[in-house]
């Protein structure tokens, strides 16, 4: 008589719900590693009072705390503060850099009425570049492409005398040149030497 042995009967364990913070996109229990421990604070305080008193009430942070002396406290308070100064002045930088960067768009005679247009300086306002070559390309029914410019950047070359229309395109903010400041853009025309190259 054979006998059989009953496995038991497991029960399925649900997935573990993880909130993440809508400033640092860490989990929400994660957020003091971050650059921006101070205003996922507020944010968390403005959204959801409960989950914020879990994490960051008087008692929550004891319990935290309770382990730690007070010189560390202050130590871990003054570095929190320190890192956020940090971040905040990396992106005022990278703010001011990106508000300072030109968009430079090229007029270029090749032959006797025949001009290329080459544009540089996208980039630096987190366009992609081949994707506007191709909207380029679609938009003048011509040929767009991204090359290296003399400077070794990259830029984008369009066949043809289109230079007042993509200026116009820049500042309508069409497609994916949207973001990209009218101020920032420059004209240049580039005129082909007498005598031939």
């Amino acid at each position: 008589m054979a006998t059989t042995i009953e496995e038991p009967i497991s029960q399925a364990i649900p997935p573990i719900s993880v909130r993440y913070c809508a400033v640092c996109s860490f989990p929400l229990e994660y957020c003091e590693f971050g650059s921006s421990f101070t205003k996922c604070k507020e944010t968390l305080h403005e959204e959801d009072e409960d989950l914020y008193n879990k994490y960051y009430s008087e008692e929550a942070l004891q319990k935290k705390l309770g382990s730690i002396s007070l010189e560390a406290q202050s130590k871990l308070e003054k570095d929190t503060a320190a890192k956020e100064a940090k971040a905040e002045k990396k992106a005022d930088a990278a703010l001011k850099k990106k508000m300072a960067s030109q968009v430079t768009i090229k007029r270029i005679e090749r032959n006797k009425r025949k001009f290329v247009t080459s544009i540089h300086g996208l980039e630096a306002f987190g366009v992609d570049l081949k994707k506007v070559a191709k909207q380029f390309a679609t938009k003048f029914a011509t040929g767009a492409s991204v090359t290296k410019n003399p400077q070794g950047l990259d830029e984008i070359v369009v066949q043809g005398d289109v230079s007042a229309d993509i200026v116009e395109m820049i500042e309508d903010g069409v497609g994916l040149l949207k973001g990209v400041p009218k101020e920032n853009i420059v004209e240049v025309e580039e005129k082909k030497k007498k005598g031939g190259d």
